[in-house]
């Protein structure tokens, strides 16, 4: 687990950037199409939200996960090589319905192209939830520990080490883990998702 995830206040940052961009919750809220008191619940962290949801309450102001996420200190555009500790944490572990997901982004994405990332999803991890994921992008990965139950449209597959996934994202998809161990997955989207 990354103790600078778990110390990441979701909350706190998205009333940090309504208010930057000069909106009120209501206005947030119209804007992204939730309620007004799913802004609240976010912002006084009594509710956290999957990534689809904050991803849809971010499309409001617009702004991307890895925005929402990254601080001033992200590594520099021409940066080649990066050490464990230089990944970009793009959720904060923000909490699915039983357990946490990580997704660590490579670099900044400013005038990039692809995203590529290391996923960690804890035992009981979902996107999915009641909404699955769909975003106009390529994506696929490799998973290198652990089981995950990935479900593309009406196509469903449990891949364990080695396998791999390509699929159209405007699919609707589903990354579940139904295991009792972490599963961790390198995988790209082209263009950037989150």
């Amino acid at each position: 687990m990354d103790v600078d995830a778990v110390d990441f206040n979701v909350g706190a940052r998205l009333k940090q950037v309504r208010e930057a961009h000069g909106l009120s919750q209501r206005q947030l809220a119209q804007r992204a199409g939730v309620t007004n008191g799913t802004i609240s619940l976010i912002e006084q962290n009594r509710c956290s939200p999957s990534v689809s949801s904050l991803r849809k309450v971010l499309q409001g102001i617009p702004m991307t996960l890895a925005e929402f996420f990254s601080s001033d200190d992200l590594p520099p555009r021409e940066q080649i090589f990066f050490k464990g500790g230089e990944l970009i944490e793009l959720t904060g572990l923000v909490k699915s319905r039983v357990g946490s997901i990580s997704f660590r982004q490579v670099g900044d994405l400013r005038g990039r192209n692809l995203q590529v990332l290391h996923e960690k999803y804890a035992p009981g991890a979902d996107t999915g939830g009641r909404t699955m994921l769909q975003h106009d992008s390529e994506e696929g990965g490799v998973v290198i520990k652990g089981r995950i139950e990935l479900t593309v449209g009406d196509r469903k597959e449990i891949l364990g080490p080695g396998d791999a996934y390509l699929f159209d994202s405007r699919i609707p998809h589903r990354f579940r883990n139904l295991g009792e161990e972490e599963c961790e997955i390198i995988s790209a989207c082209t263009p950037p998702y989150l």
